[in-house]
């Protein structure tokens, strides 16, 4: 039972549980095939790319197409069929048997050529151009090598190309080079120029030849390889340099790859630059614990110099395969579509290279659903079986089974695009699971736009169990996804319950802002001070909606308040701004202090106001507003700093209004300090303010030392020091005198250094001119006279002219000048000394 099952299977490789994708996929040739083996074996065939040719045990050869199904039939010899061949056309088929028959005959034609050997011929090989007249060739494999060749009146001529080594058990003719393979080793003919240019001996001489046959298999009309018992040669035809000739043939043979494989050879075929291996395989039975027949293995190996990687190994299914032996297996190949077809006695599979189909299914079956899905968009234009947007889905329930809910929505953006459909089915599953929290993210909101009830329900969800999530997505949905109305209405409600839930009341107030109800939600975001309450007033235009909640604005943020009503004070005014927050003084002096700063005549009429402002909440700007300001009174101001004796602004207000000496005494009484005082005289420069301070400081060695120190640049120290009374102690009065005398002797340096440089550059001034004035002044004939305006120069260049040319390039006819007024007989230019008589304007006196 066991046995029948593994006949009747329709799984052809081995199952691999490893994550290696095989290279090849499996079938058994079926229809007219299966019906030929239930009652023959297959002994042979050959591949063509239109047909098949199959012999069999009873002599038979059938042509298939590549479905398998009959489309002829030959009864050749009651025995079996050892060999077919076919050339390049496949018009011509070379048929041999067992009991030493061989034809070769045309499938489309009356051609035919019948001989009998006494010895079972076991190879027979066509020409592969034999449809052409002068290629009328084959060969024949018994005990010799036989070549035929069409002759003179149509007549074949048999000549032997090789004997004496066995019985030839392989032949395979791929251009102008014929190889065989005999009990010693393989052979190669030129058939140009009738030459054996190699001999490749056979490695392992222990086992049979006629159990373990030679496989042969041409890569290219060059490449051969070999492939006997355990080892695989390949070989490369070259052609021999003229200087090593000799009387050696013309070509040689070099082994490029060799190496041994795990099991015997039973077929080799070439698979770009890698090989089929159809494998005989024995092991030892777990039962009986005898060596018995295995499954044939079908290996991809890449070859190395001396070794060879494995790509990748399928053990084979075919009926009957405890029974048959190495000799038993062939394999054949199509070279243009990549087929591989392994015969044995009951079963012929073909074994063909996945397409993208192919990797996809196993990738789907491996659950590797990202990598599927990537190979089906890259291949969309070739793939037949498989569609992007099945795969996707597929995806998407496995990452649900497994329950990755956030990758699974989010690749829902990729797979389901702008199915609308598809979207909403994915969305009720996810509620089904209770996700929708999972897929909100990623929900379309343009292009396309899903029903409003999706978005509602995913808005509820949030509502019932995540007030963050549901803020969240009010703000970065658009408000036209969903019936606004509805979801207010249930935040109400909510609300009802939790009246002082900030999140909810923000939420509701954006829900307002969508609706153009902006004047509730201004009240919520004053109430909740929220920062993107500017931001709505600002977007929307609500200033009228603000008029009476300045303070409350102000009282959020006093800096940005002000900005926006700064910035929009032609919506809002300034008397209506200063009206509302008259009980609110310190918030009414930080509106007018930037007004002030923004503009120091727009808020004239509140000037007096900000005196006391000023004065009540920021002393420290007091002084710069009284000295910007032109439209304060400066009485009241006086008033006011001299009530809360703010020294020093009233100080500058004294000497604003006139009366210096006040304020200097103010500074010298109240403040006591000199350095003050000084700087203030230097400021109002005045010799009766410098005659004062010197008298309040005579009576103090302090102010003394200061003074002495200072005014050296100001006023001559000589008045201070005649005034200070005899045996008065002054604090460091030999360093201020020292001081003194270095600032004069400063004060000389620096006269005489500027002399110096006076006297330098005049020097160099004066050297300049005087070299400008030397050079001389170019007069050709498109000169003029700037009087008489012709001509500078006479015509006739023999006669003596009189020219005056000035420095500043005006030239006039000596004629046409005036008589000079003045005894001096230097001339000016008339045209320059109208304007301006400058250094330019000296004459220059030309004779000739």
């Amino acid at each position: 039972q066991e046995t029948r099952s593994n006949e009747e299977s329709t799984d052809e490789s081995e199952e691999d549980e490893s994550e290696e994708e095989p290279k090849l996929k499996y079938e058994r040739l079926s229809n007219g095939v299966t019906e030929i083996l239930q009652k023959d074996a297959a002994s042979c065939m050959t591949v063509h790319e239109k047909f098949l040719a199959l012999g069999t045990h009873y002599g038979k050869v059938y042509l298939l197409d590549v479905q398998g199904n009959i489309t002829q039939k030959f009864d050749v010899s009651p025995v079996k069929i050892n060999q077919i061949s076919l050339d390049e056309s496949g018009e011509h088929m070379g048929v041999c048997s067992e009991d030493g028959k061989v034809q070769v005959f045309g499938l489309y034609s009356a051609e035919e050529f019948h001989e009998t050997f006494d010895c079972p011929i076991k190879i027979v090989a066509v020409h592969p151009h034999f449809v052409r007249s002068h290629f009328k060739q084959f060969v024949t494999g018994g005990k010799k090598l036989l070549l035929y060749e069409r002759g003179w009146m149509n007549r074949w001529k048999p000549s032997v190309l090789h004997e004496g080594e066995g019985n030839i058990r392989n032949v395979k003719w791929r251009g102008h080079l014929i190889a065989w393979a005999n009990n010693m080793g393989v052979k190669i003919l030129d058939m140009v120029s009738k030459q054996r240019i190699t001999n490749v001996p056979r490695d392992d001489i222990s086992l049979r030849p006629d159990m373990y046959p030679c496989s042969l298999c041409w890569k290219d009309n060059l490449t051969l390889i070999i492939g006997w018992g355990n080892s695989v040669k390949i070989c490369s035809v070259k052609e021999r340099h003229a200087s090593e000739m000799r009387d050696l043939p013309n070509r040689y043979v070099e082994i490029v790859f060799q190496f041994d494989t795990e099991f015997y050879i039973s077929g080799l075929a070439p698979i770009c630059d890698q090989l089929v291996i159809l494998s005989y395989v024995k092991e030892i039975s777990e039962k009986t614990e005898v060596e018995c027949c295995a499954r044939p293995r079908l290996d991809i190996v890449q070859p190395l110099p001396e070794s060879c990687e494995e790509i990748s190994s399928d053990a084979l299914t075919v009926r009957g395969f405890q029974e048959n032996e190495c000799r038993d297996y062939h394999l054949e190949y199509s070279e243009g579509e990549s087929l591989f077809y392994i015969i044995s006695p009951r079963d012929v599979v073909v074994a063909k290279e996945r397409d993208q189909d192919d990797h996809i299914d196993w990738l789907l079956e491996k659950k590797k659903y990202e990598e599927a899905l990537m190979a089906a968009e890259i291949s969309q234009k070739t793939i037949k079986k498989h569609k992007i947007l099945d795969i996707g889905l597929a995806y998407i329930n496995h990452l649900v089974e497994k329950g990755e809910y956030d990758l699974a929505a989010r690749k829902c953006q990729k797979i389901l695009g702008k199915n609308t459909e598809l979207w909403e089915f994915e969305v009720y599953k996810f509620k089904e699971i209770g996700q929708l929290k999972a897929i909100s993210r990623y929900l379309p909101r343009r292009d396309p736009v899903l029903k409003p009830l999706i978005y509602e329900m995913v808005l509820h969800e949030f509502l019932e169990s995540d007030y963050e999530g549901f803020a969240t997505l009010i703000k970065e949905w658009p408000g036209d996804l969903y019936n606004n109305t509805i979801i207010v209405q249930a935040v109400v409600d909510h609300l009802k319950k939790d009246p002082q839930n900030r999140t909810l009341l923000r939420t509701l107030a954006e829900l307002y802002t969508y609706d153009q109800r902006y004047g509730r939600a201004l009240e919520i975001y004053l109430t909740l001070r929220h920062k993107d309450v500017f931001q709505l007033i600002h977007k929307h235009d609500l200033f009228s909606s603000i008029r009476d909640k300045i303070v409350l604005l102000m009282d959020f943020d006093s800096e940005k308040a002000v900005d926006m009503l700064l910035d929009n004070e032609d919506k809002i005014s300034i008397d209506r701004v200063v009206e509302e927050l008259e009980n609110r003084p310190e918030l009414q002096h930080v509106y007018l202090h930037k007004l002030f700063k923004r503009d120091h005549h727009k808020g004239q009429r509140y000037h007096e106001k900000q005196i006391s402002l000023y004065a009540e909440y920021d002393r420290p700007n007091l002084l710069p507003f009284l000295r910007d300001s032109t439209h304060c009174p400066l009485e009241k101001a006086l008033e006011i700093c001299q009530q809360r004796n703010f020294v020093e602004e009233t100080v500058y207000l004294l000497s604003r209004m006139g009366n210096s000496r006040s304020a200097l005494k103010m500074i010298m009484e109240e403040l006591q300090d000199v350095d003050k005082a000084i700087e203030f005289a230097k400021e109002q420069d005045d010799g009766e303010l410098w005659e004062d301070l010197i008298l309040y400081s005579i009576d103090k060695p302090p102010f003394i030392t200061g003074l002495l120190n200072n005014i050296g640049t100001h006023v001559d120290p000589i008045l201070l020091i005649h005034r200070i009374k005899e045996g008065m102690e002054i604090p460091n009065l030999r360093d201020s005198l020292v001081k003194i005398l270095q600032d004069y002797n400063l004060q000389i340096l620096l006269r005489e250094g500027c002399k110096k440089i006076l006297v330098a550059d005049s020097l160099s001034l004066l050297k300049k001119m005087h070299r400008t004035q030397m050079k001389g002044v170019l007069v050709d004939e498109e000169n003029i006279c700037e009087s008489c305006l012709s001509p500078i120069l006479p015509s006739d260049a023999s006669k003596s002219f009189n020219v005056v040319v000035f420095h500043c390039r005006h030239m006039f006819h000596k004629e046409c000048l005036p008589v000079p007024n003045t005894v001096s007989s230097v001339q000016f230019c008339n045209i320059c000394s109208a304007k301006h008589r400058g250094p330019g304007s000296a004459i220059l006196e030309m004779k000739k």
